[in-house]
């Protein structure tokens, strides 16, 4: 890693993490944007300051079960028919972590437990 990118790194104040999570509410309506936000959280969570790491991998996390509840949801309406109620549910879940997280970016906290599949 260049000088450069180390000072930066450690000036790093969120807002590159904020980011992800805004990528990843307009993701809800447009979609591509999720995968350029798992995409930064992946490229910057390395160079990070820890409490931003925490976030990045919280971001990532959220990124595979998401994608994961989305595909099960999927399968189940078009199956059974009733996969709305997970996607409802899994929409819901998304929504609270990215506002969480981001609350605590606002904050300049790291994400108490990252690792975390709920809140």
């Amino acid at each position: 890693m260049s000088e450069a990118q180390s000072a930066s790194a450690a000036q790093d104040n969120g807002s590159s993490a904020n980011l992800v999570y805004i990528l990843y509410l307009v993701a809800i309506a447009v979609g591509v944007t999720g995968i350029v936000g798992v995409v930064m959280a992946y490229m910057y969570r390395g160079a990070a300051p820890a409490w931003v790491q925490t976030h990045y991998q919280f971001q990532i996390r959220t990124f595979w079960i998401w994608l994961l509840g989305v595909i099960v949801g999927g399968f189940l309406t078009s199956l059974l028919g009733f996969g709305f109620i997970v996607l409802l549910a899994v929409l819901i879940w998304f929504i609270i972590r990215c506002v969480k997280g981001m609350q605590y970016v606002g904050r300049r906290e790291a994400y108490p437990n990252p690792e975390t599949w709920l809140w």
